[in-house]
Order: C-alpha cells, then structure tokens, then sequence
C-alpha cells in the first residue's frame, strides 16, 4: 500500500544556518572582488633586494671560484702522478729486462739461477719478499732486484695517492656543480625582480649607478700614492679595465669577478696572488685603518671576505661590483657590507 506521508521539512535552525553560510560567503566574494591588488614594489624596495640576491650570489661566487681552483690543481697534481707512473713502469721494464738478460746469459753458460728462475715466473712479486734467497745471487743481481722491488713499492704508492686524489676530485667536481647552480639561481632571482620593473624605473637606477660611479671617480683622482711600484702598476691595470661587464668566475681580460679582477691586475705588475678573496686576505701585510691604506692596496668587505677591491684613496675603490654592474670606482661607504681589513702585497 502506498504511503501518504509528507516530506519531512528542514528545521527551523537547519535554515538559519544555510542561510548565514550563504551570506558569509557572497561578503567574502564581494571583499574579494572589491579587495585592492597587492601593492607593487617600489624601485628602492626591488633595488634592496635584488642588492641582497647580488650578494648572496656573489659569496656563493667565491665558493664556486675557490672549488673550480682546487679542481684545476687536482687534475695537475693527477696528471704529474700519472706521467710520473708511466715513466716508472718503463723503467720498472728496463729493470726487469736487464734481470732477464742476465738469466739468458747464466743458461748459456750453463744454467740459470732457481732463484733467479722464480722471480721471472709468473708470480715474482713473492719472491722479492723472500730476501733470504738474495745470498744465492751475484752482486749484480742483487742489486738489480733491490732497484726493482724498491720501484715497484714507489709505484704502488703513487697508485694510491692517484686514486686518492681521483675521489678527492669527483668530490670537488660535485661541490663545484651545486656552487653553480646556487649562483645562477640567485642570479635568475634577480633578474625576475628587475624585470618588474619599468622601462623609467630601470632607467633612473642605472643614472644612480653612473652618477655615483663619476663622484667616487672624482673623488679618487690624485688623492693618495701608491705605496710601491707594483701596487701603482696593479691599480693602473685596473683603471684600464674601468667598463668591463662582471661575470661569475671570469678573470679577465675582457670580463671579470671581484677577485678575478685583483688576480688579474696584480699578474700584469708581475705579482702572483691567489685566485679567491678568502686567500687573498691570507697574504701580505694587513691594515685595518682606512687612513693608512695606499692607492693598490687590496681591500676585503663583509665577515666571510666574500668580497675585495683596489683601493683607489679618498674612501673610494674600483672594483667589479656584481652581475648586471661593471668595473668601476665606488665608494667603501656605499659596497654593503663592512670593511674588514686591507692588504698591502
């Protein structure tokens, strides 16, 4: 039999609280929709913190430069090693072929050594261990298998410094790979920020940057002496790169990192320096007062020395700032980090 009941309705509470949720709702649509979009950085705010993607960069930079250094080292001292091996095992070669004629001529003559026998068999290695069989040997035989045995130990040594060094350089290959890709991400950070900017905005930083550069450069000019002739021949070299693009790990001619350019530019006044600031700040005289620095002395900033320059008087530098910059004057007020100390090679 078919049923005659009616629905049940919703209750009375059930409604009321349908009908707040739909209220709720179409407010939070319409703050929505009338909410005003995130205000857009300003020029200063996008320059502060692509100032601090730029340093982030470049400490990692000088990580990069330092692992690439060691890198190249490696492969030198792996490759002396190896030539050294290979020169050791011919005459390790020659050693044993004399040993060999000996043997020849001793069954000429009528015989051939039992112990001599053993050592040119298939396993001679465990002979050479066995010196109480050296007393049934000539002098000259003697002699020959100490040449050998002492050769083989030699090589077997550089084997194993070669191998070392070997793990040591895939390592180092590893570190280098992550420092890279570290520095390029900081750098395309970068970039996105000041992509948002505009044509007048981007514009007006670098009339900054210029104007700035031409003050420090005034302000640098005939100020001080250098304080040798290497000093004053390494700051000229700089001067003539003044213009030259920044770029990650380049040391010159044409473009240049911050220590790449003090490498560089103490290498054209005759003068070796390492490659990173790390080690740069590790050699010469240090001076920790800026009223006693001298025209080419280098000059270190922030605690991890991630960043050097040539100290041009009056307070300014030229130096290679960061991506995106060039060689230019500068004043130390204005680098972003504290001066740490100067360095007279």
């Amino acid at each position: 039999m078919a049923s005659h009941r009616r629905p049940k309705q919703p209750s009375r509470a059930r409604v009321t609280v349908l009908t707040t949720a739909a209220a709720a709702a179409v407010a939070l649509g319409s703050q929505a929709a009338n909410a005003a979009p995130a205000a857009k950085p300003s020029k200063d705010e996008v320059k502060a913190k692509v100032d601090k993607l730029y340093e982030e960069a470049e400490q990692a930079t000088e990580k990069y430069n330092g692992a690439k250094e060691k890198q190249e080292k490696l492969q030198k001292e792996i490759s002396t090693i190896q030539d050294n091996v290979a020169r050791g095992q011919e005459e390790l070669n020659e050693l044993r072929d004399g040993l060999g004629s000996m043997a020849s001529a001793q069954y000429r003559s009528g015989g051939i050594d039992p112990s001599l026998q053993l050592f040119l068999s298939s396993d001679p290695d465990d002979y050479l261990d066995k010196a109480s069989t050296l007393d049934q040997l000539s002098g000259q035989q003697v002699e020959a298998l100490k040449k050998i045995q002492e050769k083989q130990r030699e090589l077997a040594q550089e084997r194993a410094e070669a191998a070392e060094k070997l793990k040591d350089l895939a390592s180092t290959r590893t570190e280098l790979g992550k420092k890279k890709k570290e520095v390029q991400g900081k750098l395309a950070a970068a970039q996105k920020l000041l992509n948002s900017l505009t044509a007048q905005e981007k514009a007006a930083l670098a009339a900054e940057q210029a104007r700035a550069s031409r003050d420090s450069e005034r302000d640098a000019l005939g100020s001080s002496s250098a304080s040798s002739g290497r000093a004053a021949a390494a700051y000229a070299a700089a001067q003539s790169k003044l213009g030259s693009p920044y770029v990650y790990g380049a040391t010159g001619p044409s473009s240049f990192d911050c220590s790449g350019l003090t490498s560089w530019a103490y290498a054209q006044a005759g003068v070796q320096i390492p490659r990173t600031s790390e080690a740069q700040a590790q050699i010469g005289t240090k001076i920790y007062s800026v009223s006693q620095l001298k025209v080419g002395d280098l000059v270190f900033f922030f605690n991890d020395l991630h960043h050097v320059g040539l100290y041009a008087g009056n307070g300014q530098i030229i130096h290679a700032p960061r991506t995106g910059t060039v060689v230019r004057y500068e004043s130390m007020d204005t680098i972003g980090g504290p001066f740490m100390f100067g360095v007279r090679v």
